[in-house]
Order: structure tokens, then sequence, then C-alpha cells
């Protein structure tokens, strides 16, 4: 665009609302880049029942009838959305209540990160399984657990 000499310059001219409008477009490519990105690790569907299968690798430790009782590890029934610690009559890890103070809650997503690698969630829990590194067979079991209400 020439400037008051008749010369081209390279600088671009925004009015005042210019600037706004690319903020915004720029917010919402990076938005739907990371949620592309997130669907493109995460499968596109969880089966219930594959996940109950996956789950007998668990009940050696845990139950999930409403009201069952803690073997070496808590009952599960109704985990999806419960604030971590809090099952009557089980003595958690020193870690474990820790995080729980600090406001941990077991969703989908805490769940999916504790199952990948127990220990890297948290690091001195009494858990003392390797974990399930398939991120289908996690989404898998934690359907399951959902279902668990």
């Amino acid at each position: 665009m020439p400037d008051s000499l008749g010369k081209h310059s390279n600088k671009i001219n925004l009015s005042k609302g210019e600037l706004p409008m690319k903020k915004t477009l720029i917010s919402s490519i990076a938005v739907a880049a990371v949620a592309i990105m997130g669907m493109a690790s995460a499968p596109a569907y969880a089966d219930v029942a594959k996940g109950e299968k996956i789950f007998k690798k668990c009940k050696a430790c845990h139950t999930t009838e409403s009201g069952g009782d803690n073997k070496i590890g808590p009952n599960l029934f109704g985990i999806v959305g419960r604030a971590a610690g809090t099952v009557d009559g089980f003595k958690y890890s020193d870690a474990l209540m820790e995080a729980a103070a600090g406001g941990l809650v077991w969703d989908e997503a805490n769940l999916d990160a504790f199952l990948k690698k127990p220990k890297k969630f948290i690091k001195k829990t009494k858990m003392s399984f390797g974990g399930i590194k398939k991120d289908g067979k996690r989404a898998d079991l934690i359907e399951y657990l959902a279902s668990l209400k």
C-alpha cells in the first residue's frame, strides 16, 4: 500500500475492529487444534462389556457391588465422579490422602491417568498394579466403572 511519499510499505494498517477479530480467530483455531489432538488419542467410543472383562484383573483386590466389602483395595462402586479417599473403612496411603486433600476427584481423566501408570500419577500409592498401557482398554474399563451407580 503506498504511503504518503508514494512508496509501498509492508506495514498493515489495522482499523480498531480488526485486531480483536484476529485475536478471536487465532484463539478459535488454537482451541480447535487442541480438541482435534485430544480426539486423535482418545478412542471413538468405549464398551462397558469389554470393560467388565478387563475388570476381571482387578477383582483380586476390588469389589464393585453397592456396599461391597473392601479388599486389598477399596470398593469401586460409584467411583467415577467421587472424591478420592472417601470409601469408609479403607486405609488409604498417605500419598493418596494428600492428593485427596488437594481436591482429587476420580473423573474420567484422572482415572485414565491413574490406570495408565498408578505410581506415576500418585508416587507412593499402595496400588501395586503396573497399569494398563492401551488407551482403548482403559477407556473400556472406565466406561464399565462409570456404569456402576
